[in-house]
């Protein structure tokens, strides 16, 4: 692996204004071009965290990903969020992993929200995602999923001489009141994976008028901060070190003792 440059979108989503929302976010993302490997953007970037599939939901043949897809291009870095995407008669809240040269991932929710009814009119994901970029492998997950560890658990690989991965991100809607839970969990899910993990939240005020502080924020595999993001519109880019990732698992291997078990979903 060789270092990794990730940049965090810390945004104020409009609500249900997709086409405003991709004009906003593509002002903050294209003075990257050359400085960033992997561009990480909220949840539910396009329309804010709505559940009426009907108002925010878009397809495959929607501008959204054709806007991904360029602008990833444009930048040569990997851009990552998620939508509210319709495939048939499902509703997913979708995260997107989109590289420059077109071709995509992406991971459906698995930890609906239930406290705002999202597991009623949205469906669940059923696998965890691990991408690669640059020699890192990357497990992207969308913010609910940030209070489930079992599903999170970064296992040691004998076979393959490797961890399930080396970054956890997580893109988010988190409102102000939780902020607390969101910051530390994001230290938790870093300290007890030895792994790098990144949050990216949203600020502002949402249609239902919640209020969301951001508190995005880049983690190292002890948990102390490598950037920490405030209440605003901000665009921060920061460096992970694949070495001292390698040098800390080396030194403190705790995966060593890990219990084993298998993920029934």
């Amino acid at each position: 692996m060789s270092d990794l440059r990730l940049s965090l979108i810390q945004g104020d989503t409009l609500w249900l204004d997709a086409v405003a929302n991709r004009a906003r976010y593509g002002e903050l993302i294209r003075p990257l071009r050359g400085q960033t490997d992997l561009v990480i953007l909220p949840e539910t970037f396009t329309s804010g965290f709505s559940n009426d599939p009907e108002l925010a939901a878009e397809d495959n043949t929607g501008a959204t990903l054709p806007w991904m897809a360029a602008l990833a291009a444009e930048i040569d870095a990997v851009i990552t969020g998620s939508v509210v995407m319709r495939e048939g008669a499902q509703v997913y809240n979708r995260l997107i992993w989109m590289r420059p040269d077109g071709s995509h991932d992406h991971y459906d929710k698995r930890h609906l929200f239930r406290m705002a009814d999202e597991h009623l009119r949205f469906s669940g994901g059923e696998r965890r995602l691990v991408v690669e970029l640059k020699g890192w492998r990357v497990c992207p997950l969308v913010c609910y999923d940030l209070r489930f560890p079992v599903f999170l658990r970064n296992r040691y690989q004998h076979k393959e001489a490797r961890f399930d991965y080396d970054v956890a991100l997580f893109v988010a809607n988190w409102p102000a009141p939780r902020r607390g839970p969101w910051r530390t969990l994001l230290r938790a899910r870093a300290i007890e994976n030895l792994c790098y993990v990144a949050g990216v939240n949203r600020v502002g005020i949402d249609g239902k008028q919640l209020p969301y502080a951001g508190d995005s924020a880049v983690i190292d595999y002890v948990g102390e901060p490598l950037i920490e993001l405030g209440n605003a519109v901000q665009v921060a880019t920061t460096v992970l070190s694949a070495s001292a990732l390698a040098q800390h698992r080396e030194r403190f291997p705790a995966w060593m003792d890990a219990d084993a078990f298998t993920l029934q979903l």
